[in-house]
């Protein structure tokens, strides 16, 4: 059976990147990061998820980029912006997050001789993240050829799959409707409460999305 990373972070994004995965016939090995940040529920909510989906195995990987901070998810001294989405790069971007786990993931999946590594980056990150474009993943790609031993004795390609990356979260959500995605499972605030605080901007995203898909969000 061919064989998949994916990244998996709790949210209805990679939950629907890892259906798209096992519907494609990969067997998939899930890797979640905890790497410092605050809404340490979307890591609860990557073990359930995995669980579901029977995963041939999950690892979660820790390393802290709190260290440092720049991102309002990984330093306690900013505040996640509430009420309103960010018209330009926001707070919450964690620099470079993407490329360090997409780090992880290629060196998980060259161990694994997997075939291909599964991101659910989509388009309404793509104004907003630098590290979710598909420039990015394309350079990403290119990157992962030239440095590791698979890709230059050319034994084994990996691919970069993000699936989601042309659609709109309404369109996302249509589609994890149809391959009956356990979305009660997904976690999406940047909050850590027990309960989604409903106003950060991922949870704005959300229900955005929800009430273009005409549907409820069954996680509420």
């Amino acid at each position: 059976m061919k064989k998949a990373v994916v990244l998996l972070s709790g949210g209805l994004d990679s939950a629907t990147a890892l259906a798209v995965a096992i519907n494609a016939g990969y067997a998939v090995y899930c890797l979640s990061c905890s790497y410092g940040q605050r809404h340490v529920q979307e890591l609860k909510a990557a073990s359930n998820i995995a669980i579901h989906y029977k995963a041939f195995d999950h690892k979660v990987i820790s390393f802290d980029l709190g260290n440092w901070g720049g991102s309002a998810l990984t330093d306690a001294q900013l505040k996640i912006p509430k009420g309103t989405l960010s018209p330009e790069i926001p707070i919450t971007y964690v620099p470079a997050r993407n490329m360090i786990f997409l780090s992880f993931a290629l060196s998980y999946a060259e161990v694994l001789h997997a075939e291909a590594i599964f991101i659910g980056v989509n388009a309404l990150d793509y104004s907003g993240y630098p590290d979710c474009r598909p420039e990015f993943i394309a350079a990403f790609q290119e990157a992962s050829r030239l440095g590791t031993k698979c890709g230059v004795e050319a034994s084994n390609v990996i691919n970069i799959k993000t699936p989601l990356i042309g659609l709109k979260k309404s369109d996302i959500i249509l589609l994890a409707k149809q391959l009956d995605v356990p979305l009660h499972l997904t976690r999406s605030c940047y909050d850590d409460g027990i309960k989604p605080c409903g106003s950060c901007d991922s949870c704005l995203l959300r229900a955005q999305g929800f009430r273009e898909a005409s549907l409820d969000d069954p996680a509420l």
